[in-house]
């Protein structure tokens, strides 16, 4: 921990007839442009082999969907990245 650490935020909430919502906003690197078609894909990963196989994005993206809900992401290289996830709730 320093002063150029970076910073997780988590936030939850519910807007009428819309649903429920978590957002995951970072401050960390970012993820350039031209991979963010490729986020959701299976096994797609930048990590070096042996740090990851590039399915966890993948999984979140299946059950997210297979729920009747959305997931974006929002990301600016060297500012950060937000992953927004809308689920339906039970009043709608």
């Amino acid at each position: 921990t320093g002063a150029d650490a970076g910073v997780i935020r988590v936030r939850t909430f519910a807007r009428k007839g819309r649903g429920v919502f978590l957002e995951i906003k970072d401050t960390g690197c970012g993820i350039p442009p031209e991979n963010m078609d490729k986020l959701f894909e299976p096994f797609f990963t930048t990590k070096p082999v042996g740090r990851g196989i590039g399915i966890g994005l993948a999984n979140c993206y299946n059950i997210v969907k297979e729920h009747g809900g959305q997931i974006r992401v929002e990301s600016e290289p060297g500012k950060g990245s937000t992953f927004s996830v809308q689920l339906p709730s039970d009043e709608e």
